[in-house]
């Protein structure tokens, strides 16, 4: 699916989303990015770079670092209004700052963040490669990079139990409550192509980034990936 598709598929089910990510994963997705956020704590970055955030969810989950900025750029103008009106609510609406803007394309200066984040966005890059390398040209030398994305259990029965969730229930809930008849069939077939686990940190390596590691959440069903720019 071409990037102007994939807007418009966020863009349309943006006021539903934040509901549909707690209502078909449990909650735990809250717990997820807390898990990804804590392996930059000893890192300790002042400056953070949330690629895909969506409605800045993972974008706020970065403020227990106590960062002095936070931007985060997304594709979908809908996304970003609903992230506003979250950090409004919140009373951080000057802590983040939501901008649009492409993975693959960025128009930061090279070297600008200490730590580049995304999650369950990279699989929705146009060109993989292309928007690992941007967030590897803006990360400081030293900088590191943290990757929060679905990745596919391989033992029994979890494995069985996530491909029927993922390839009938999700979509009939999703469709249900998004009023999107594509959005939730489009999202279980990203999990499924996207090249995980080992895969993933060799393209990883092949951009630049060093020290990768993988951490596996909740039986595979998600995967903390890491990496850092050589000083």
């Amino acid at each position: 699916m071409d990037q102007n598709s994939v807007r418009s598929l966020f863009n349309s089910i943006a006021r539903r989303y934040d509901l549909l990510n707690h209502l078909l994963s449990g909650g735990i997705d809250c717990y997820w990015r807390r898990q990804a956020i804590g392996h930059l704590r000893d890192f300790k970055p002042k400056t953070i770079l949330d690629v895909a955030t969506g409605t800045a969810d993972f974008a706020i989950a970065a403020l227990r670092l106590e960062p002095v900025s936070v931007i985060g750029i997304d594709i979908a103008d809908q996304m970003l209004e609903v992230g506003r009106e979250k950090l409004r609510r919140a009373g951080i609406n000057g802590k983040i700052e939501l901008r649009t803007g492409e993975a693959e394309r960025m128009t930061f200066a090279d070297g600008t963040f200490d730590a580049a984040i995304v999650a369950f966005g990279v699989r929705n890059f146009e060109n993989l490669r292309r928007g690992l390398a941007e967030m590897h040209r803006v990360l400081r030398p030293g900088g590191k990079i943290v990757v929060l994305e679905f990745s596919r259990p391989s033992r029994f029965p979890v494995k069985q139990l996530y491909f029927a969730y993922f390839r009938h229930i999700l979509p009939l809930i999703g469709r249900a409550v998004s009023k999107s008849p594509t959005a939730y069939r489009y999202l279980p077939d990203t999990v499924m192509r996207f090249p995980e686990g080992g895969d993933f940190l060799q393209i990883l390596s092949h951009i630049g980034f060093g020290e990768t590691t993988q951490d596996r959440l909740t039986f595979g069903i998600t995967t903390i990936y890491a990496g850092m720019k050589a000083p």
